[in-house]
């Protein structure tokens, strides 16, 4: 999806945390769907060491939201939050007998996307409501 083709989304990438894509996704599925500033709560309370990385890439998709493309912050949600794989560093560690252990370091690449929500109660009519109570007649 291409920035032209919707004006009210904005974007912000992390692209090599220290931390394995798995593990990251936990974090991420907290804050998908939710609106920005109950995101940066939910991030800011939790105990995963990646949620720290994880909101400086929001605060930074919330100021481009702002400053980019000119929403409103108020009426900003997570409409996306992905994550995959980046680099992995090999390393090896020694083992019995003359053997070798493999160790993969993984990295991760983290895209979230927040969009600017339409409040629904300005674009539906709302109709009065009636009173039930019954009719001094029917005593």
């Amino acid at each position: 999806m291409t920035q032209e083709s919707n004006k009210n989304i904005a974007q912000a990438i992390g692209k090599s945390l220290k931390t394995s894509p798995q593990k990251a996704n936990l974090v991420l599925s907290i804050i998908r769907g939710k609106k920005a500033e109950v995101a940066l709560n939910l991030l800011a309370f939790s105990k995963k060491r990646i949620s720290e990385q994880v909101s400086k890439i929001l605060k930074s998709a919330i100021s481009n939201a702002e400053n980019n493309h000119q929403l409103d912050i108020d009426k900003l949600y997570v409409k996306e939050a992905s994550v995959g794989k980046s680099m992995v560093m090999k390393r090896f560690r020694p083992r019995a007998r003359g053997r070798s252990g493999k160790i993969l370091k993984p990295f991760s690449r983290v895209r979230i996307l927040v969009e600017e929500k339409q409040d629904k109660k300005s674009k539906q009519n709302v109709e009065p409501k009636t009173n039930n109570k019954p009719n001094e007649d029917n005593k």
